[in-house]
Order: structure tokens, then C-alpha cells, then sequence
């Protein structure tokens, strides 16, 4: 097995890989990934077998002496060809693959799995090969995800806001407005969080246009103003809501359950589930209890996204 550094030549055969991997999705193809590739030091790597052919691939960057797999992203882990690499192989692939970033002088590797509901077919081989490798658990975040075909539902309290939002005149619709949910999403985790998105507007109207089948907003409307929307990622088997805010008009008609019961019907039959997104903050260790209460009232239930930690020896 050899493992070589991902020099941007190869972006071809990596977006290939991505493709066809279980557990690929479009946040892992180079277009998405390089979008922020002043702000991250690239150190990912491809693995070819003794044949030559393209087996595996990381994303990951550089942070000090660490690797993080990928600190852009939600989640990283092993892109494989699931034809040639099983529990073996990943075990072989770790080691060449910690050979590989010892010899460039990393001490340490921060592996950000991707979670199971995101796996379009089983994949969870490099867990085991964690294990066998000593990693611990490094973070653990929170989630609320629904199975779409078989939906827990609302509580009353959600039923009775979306009732509320419908009577009120709120209507949910698609549209292409980020500039609008930007100025009450920035409103919002100012407020409340003292913090800002993680995408400018700017870089999601880039992303959008990149990937315009899988990023998509959706807005509820009181006349023709945006009172509450999220922007939804689409991948293989998730329709995950990558940001969600309603204003202060949105509060008060309910807008989000509302919001949200039109979306889980659209996406209903194409996507096995919906995700939420985390609900923590200090890297786990707090739960916004408040938050975590409003997905549970629209069915969501936990999914965790568990990062590792790998110590080179």
C-alpha cells in the first residue's frame, strides 16, 4: 500500500473516489473543500494498492504538530473503495497512513468521524481500526435526526405552533433569498451567541453555485417577509439543516415548526433521514437544553458525532 500527500493535479480521481465511496459525500469533493483553502494548510492523503489503483483517501489539515480530519468540515474520515478495503485493509491503511504523517512530522491526528446516518452503505471499519490503533474519544456532540419513513412526529407543543404559524398567514416556501436569512441569522448568533456563521454570505452564494442540487433554502413568509428559513445540505441519505433562524417575527408566529413540517414533507421518500444538526457548545461539554427541546418536539432523536484522537508513538 502506498500513501502519497493530495497535491490539486489529483482532484479528479479524488472527487471519483468520493463519489463512489459509502460514505462520500459533496462536502468531501474538492470544490467544496478548497472553497476555505486559505484558511486551512492542506495535509490530505491518497492511498493506492499494489496495483496502482486508487483505494482510499483522507481529507485533513494541518494544525501545529496535529492532523485534523478535516477541521472545515462537519465531518472527515476515510473515503474508501469499498470493493477493496474491509476491516484488513483499513488496519493496513491506518498504518501507512500514520507512517505517512509521522514521517512529515505530525505527533497526533484529530479524526472526525462521519456518522452512520450519513453512510450509504455499511462503513464502519475505520471505527475498529481506531480502536486497534488506541485512539480515544475526544469530543462527542449531540445531533437530532428523524427517520423519515418512519417519523416519531411532533409533540402537541409543535403540532399547535405550526397550527399557529398556518393560521397566522405564514407560508413556507423555496426561494433563493440567502441575503435576507443572512441578516437574521447574523442577528441571531450575535445576539445570542456573540459569534457569526461559519459560512459568509458571500461563501455560501459561492458553494451554492457550485453545488446547486445539494445546498437549498427554504423561507416561511408572513406576506413577502422572510420571518424564519434554513438552508438545507443535501446529501446520499440526509437532508440536514446546515442553519436555522427565525426573527423576532418568526418567534412569535411559531414560524420554525411550521418551517420545518413543509420541509420534512418534501423531503420525505427522496432522503432516508432529517438532521437537525448539534446542539453543544464548549466542544460537547454543554447542552443547550432549550435547543435540543425543539428538535425532540419535531421527532428529532440523537445521533452523536464522535471525534477521535490518534497519538503517534
Amino acid at each position: 500500500m502506498r500513501v502519497v500527500s493530495y497535491t490539486p493535479d489529483m482532484a479528479e480521481p479524488w472527487d471519483t473516489l468520493v463519489l463512489k465511496s459509502p460514505t462520500g459525500t459533496f462536502l468531501h469533493l474538492r470544490g467544496y473543500m478548497d472553497y476555505h483553502s486559505d484558511r486551512f494548510t492542506d495535509c490530505s492523503v491518497m492511498a493506492f494498492d499494489d496495483k496502482d489503483r486508487l483505494i482510499a483517501a483522507l481529507p485533513a489539515n494541518a494544525d501545529g504538530d496535529t492532523v485534523v480530519s478535516h477541521g472545515g468540515l462537519t465531518y472527515g474520515g476515510w473515503l474508501v473503495d469499498s470493493r477493496r478495503v474491509g476491516a484488513s485493509a483499513m488496519l493496513a491503511l491506518w498504518d501507512a497512513a500514520l507512517t505517512r504523517y509521522r514521517s512529515l512530522g505530525f505527533s497526533q491526528m484529530v479524526y472526525k468521524a462521519v456518522p452512520d446516518i450519513y453512510h450509504r452503505y455499511p462503513a464502519e471499519d475505520d471505527i475498529y481500526a481506531l480502536f486497534r490503533h488506541g485512539a480515544t474519544i475526544d469530543c462527542v456532540q449531540i445531533s437530532a435526526a428523524i427517520d423519515l419513513a418512519e417519523p416519531i412526529g411532533f409533540d402537541s407543543n409543535a403540532r399547535r405552533g405550526a397550527a399557529h404559524a398556518a393560521k397566522a398567514g405564514v407560508v413556507v416556501r423555496e426561494s433563493c433569498d440567502y441575503r435576507g436569512f443572512w441578516e437574521i441569522l447574523t442577528a441571531l448568533l450575535a445576539e445570542r451567541y456573540a459569534t457569526a456563521p461559519v459560512h459568509s454570505l458571500a461563501e455560501m452564494e459561492l458553494l451554492r453555485s457550485r453545488f446547486p442540487d445539494n445546498i437549498r433554502f427554504h423561507g416561511a413568509y408572513l406576506g413577502d417577509e422572510l420571518v424564519a428559513g434554513t438552508v438545507m445540505y443535501l446529501t446520499g441519505t440526509v437532508a440536514h439543516a446546515q442553519y436555522i433562524a427565525a426573527s423576532p417575527a418568526g418567534k412569535e408566529l411559531k414560524a420554525l415548526p411550521l418551517l420545518f413540517k413543509n420541509v420534512m414533507e418534501r423531503y420525505a421518500g427522496r432522503f432516508r433521514y432529517f438532521d437537525f444538526g448539534t446542539s453543544n457548545e464548549r466542544r460537547g461539554q454543554y447542552l443547550n437544553e432549550g435547543l435540543i427541546r425543539q428538535k425532540n418536539g419535531m421527532g428529532g432523536r440523537g445521533i452523536a458525532y464522535t471525534t477521535y484522537k490518534i497519538k503517534f508513538n
